[in-house]
């Protein structure tokens, strides 16, 4: 099979994290956590858990992340699997090495993601949630391709992991893998850093779960995030209208 890069858009606390680690189950796949995320902290000065340590441990010049992301695939290795937080990708970066890649998107109902991400990141803006970010790249390889990029609803991936899965390989034109449904618990050494503040419930993890019943209500949300909240629901709506369906 021919290098296939998989460039794979989300917003924070979307399950990227676990989506990231069904991919690195494959015997043909490896993975990258978040690349620019050290650039995007120099370039921003955005106090983030961890920041100096992560600014201090991965390559913060995103020429550098981006020729790395286009370099050769070891022996045996198909398919380069890349974790993007969307709004990683400042406007004044250079996106010539997107070309040719696969490109997706990972979202999640608004409401869910804001009550996760206020109790994590501390004070959010909009921006912190990728959704501009992912709805701007989205019609930007709408025009490029000509038909919509695959859009997963993480509600919809836990709810039939293996059908969306197989839904994704196929849209992404990669073989479908039943690796992919199951994994070890605990960190892995292609985790950033960071992990250690974001990831517990990942590394908890073996495999996809149903979401929580009932969905998080109003209360679950303080007023700052409720303030967000519509937006984010418009910018998400504009996503959900091409998510991928399973695979049956």
């Amino acid at each position: 099979m021919k290098a296939v890069y998989v460039a794979m858009w989300s917003g924070p606390r979307n399950i990227s994290t676990a989506l990231m680690r069904s991919f690195e189950s494959r015997r043909d796949c490896q993975v990258v956590d978040e690349p620019f995320y050290g650039h995007y902290l120099r370039q921003t000065g955005k106090l983030h858990p961890m920041g100096d340590q992560i600014m201090a441990t991965m390559e913060c010049d995103a020429e550098r992340v981006a020729e790395e992301l286009r370099s050769p695939l070891q022996p045996g290795i198909g398919v380069h699997y890349q974790k993007h937080m969307a709004h990683h990708l400042l406007p004044q970066m250079d996106r010539s090495w997107m070309e040719g890649m696969r490109h997706a998107f990972l979202i999640r109902e608004p409401r869910a993601m804001l009550a996760s991400l206020g109790a994590k990141l501390g004070p959010v803006r909009l921006e912190d949630t990728g959704l501009p970010q992912q709805a701007d790249l989205f019609r930007e390889q709408l025009r490029a391709q000509g038909t919509p990029p695959p859009v997963i609803d993480s509600a919809d991936l836990l709810n039939a992991p293996g059908p969306m899965l197989s839904a994704l390989c196929k849209r992404l034109d990669i073989p479908n893998d039943d690796h992919m449904l199951r994994w070890e618990s605990g960190p892995r050494t292609t985790d950033g850093i960071w992990g250690s503040h974001w990831y517990a419930n990942t590394e908890k993890s073996t495999g996809f779960s149903a979401p929580p019943s009932p969905a998080p209500g109003p209360s679950t949300l303080t007023a700052d995030l409720e303030l967000l909240l519509p937006e984010c629901e418009r910018l998400y709506q504009l996503l959900t209208e091409h998510r991928i369906q399973p695979v049956l």
